[in-house]
């Protein structure tokens, strides 16, 4: 027992050690299958267990006019392949204990898999199918949009759930980053089994996606599993534009959007605007000034909303970077009656931050507290995977992981101002709110221009 309890301790000690003299992205090997799939392949033989990460470029961006498209495509590739069926699928997977999702965001689509390294040959199978041979069950496919439909009826008496898709269509207006992504009633309603195939054919191609294997396998083992599996995936016949590339216009006063929720007791919103894309080089910079401001439970906005004013019981700041663009916002709930008070209270604090900046104390603690929340993210087999598709979505190296510490420690106060005037907003700002219009709406008007909807209605 105490000779466990040392190696435990010995194990925890190097990790940290580690940790504090910087953390570097384990080495991976990177190829390209003539088809134009790419391939990353990061040996890490701590357990036994392989993780596989996807992305593919079939986002709601692709959406159209028929919202939620890519998000109902994204889950009718597990509704059974031309081999085996849904149920098939979901019993093999649990017999040998994997794990595998789909999924579609904004921009992207995804598939992630979790198995033990012994079961690779059948599992890497499982995924081509899917990803390769989906039939796009009818029964299947009507069940899904069912569910999503009773879901996306149940959302709207959610303000957390719809505000947003509401901020999103606010600032991005008719670009593609403005698409609801997981549809609205109206357009779900209509979507049929034919529209999922189309969808699929038009967008699922190895021609701009990527496939991330990580866990205890033999590199050259696996380029030859991966390249029989996937080599004859066949390539799309036309370039695929990226819609995402439109101009995105900017907000040139300050506007409220209203959304009108009769019997709500408290007051939702989120005060924003423009933000920073995924590949910024201040991306790093920009995150220790907001977790400053309102990324931790210690933050300026915290503690000035909740601990010092008592206006809520949380407030915080984010910024939601995408390829080609993002936003920032300030999101916070309060009473109807506190709603004006919370609202300028939000307003001082981001004020204060133009006005008086940070100081070096703060400074250091907001260094500290983001080096020391960052290697956790990236521990796993699973994170890692996840990591080396974003570097290949996004745009962004090793560089990122290798040099996070160099970045964080040297941004400087004079650095950090120059971040705060740059990135954070001073005016022409974005109110996104839900709450009872009868009570608020006239408090809203001095903020700027207001439009009110009710929480019923199609997100236009």
């Amino acid at each position: 027992m105490k000779k466990y309890i040392f190696l435990l301790f010995a194990v925890c000690f190097t990790s940290t050690f580690a940790f504090t003299q910087g953390y570097q992205l384990p080495a991976y090997q990177q190829l390209k299958l003539p088809n134009g799939l790419t391939v990353y392949l990061m040996e890490q033989k701590e357990v036994p267990l392989i993780n596989v990460s996807v992305i593919l470029p079939a986002g709601a961006i692709y959406d159209g006019k028929k919202s939620g498209l890519a998000s109902l495509t994204a889950t009718a590739l597990q509704h059974g392949t031309t081999s085996m069926t849904k149920s098939q699928l979901d019993e093999e997977t649990d017999f040998i204990g994997a794990n595998i999702r789909t999924n579609s965001s904004k921009e992207y689509a995804g598939l992630s898999a979790e198995f033990a390294a012994k079961d690779k040959d059948k599992v890497l199978g499982i995924i081509r199918d899917i990803l390769l041979n989906p039939t796009f069950d009818s029964e299947e496919f009507e069940k899904e949009k069912k569910r999503l439909l009773v879901t996306l009826e149940q959302e709207k008496e959610s303000p957390r759930s719809v505000l947003p898709s509401y901020f999103d269509k606010m600032m991005y207006g008719n670009h593609v980053y403005g698409n609801v992504i997981q549809g609205q009633n109206s357009t779900v309603e209509n979507l049929t089994t034919q529209d999922v195939k189309n969808f699929y054919a038009e967008n699922y191609q190895p021609n701009g996606s990527a496939i991330a294997v990580v866990g205890d396998f033999k590199t050259a083992e696996m380029k030859t599993i991966l390249t029989k599996l996937f080599g004859e995936w066949k390539k799309g016949s036309k370039s695929k534009s990226d819609l995402a590339t439109q101009k995105i216009s900017k907000p040139t006063q300050n506007n409220v959007l209203l959304i009108n929720k009769d019997d709500a007791r408290e007051t939702t919103f989120y005060i924003g605007s423009p933000g920073i894309s995924r590949n910024n080089a201040d991306y790093v910079a920009v995150d220790v000034i907001n977790t400053l401001f309102g990324g931790r439970f210690t933050s300026m906005l915290n503690d000035e909303l909740r601990v010092n004013s008592g206006l809520t019981y949380g407030a915080r700041s984010n910024f939601s970077a995408l390829k080609n663009g993002g936003t920032f916002n300030i999101s916070t709930f309060t009473a109807n009656k506190t709603t004006e008070a919370t609202i300028d209270k939000a307003l001082e604090v981001l004020a204060n931050l133009h006005k008086n900046g940070i100081d070096e104390t703060a400074l250091a603690s907001a260094k500290n507290y983001v080096k020391g929340q960052f290697p956790p993210d990236y521990e796993t087999s699973g994170q890692l995977a996840r990591l080396l598709t974003q570097m290949y979505w996004y745009n962004f190296d090793e560089a990122f992981i290798n040099n996070f510490e160099k970045n964080v420690d040297g941004l400087t106060l004079n650095k950090a101002k120059s971040i705060i005037s740059t990135y954070f907003p001073k005016d022409k700002l974005q109110f996104a709110v839900v709450g009872k219009a009868s009570e608020i709406k006239p408090i809203l008007e001095k903020y700027g221009k207001v439009k009110v909807v009710e929480i019923k209605e199609e997100i236009e």
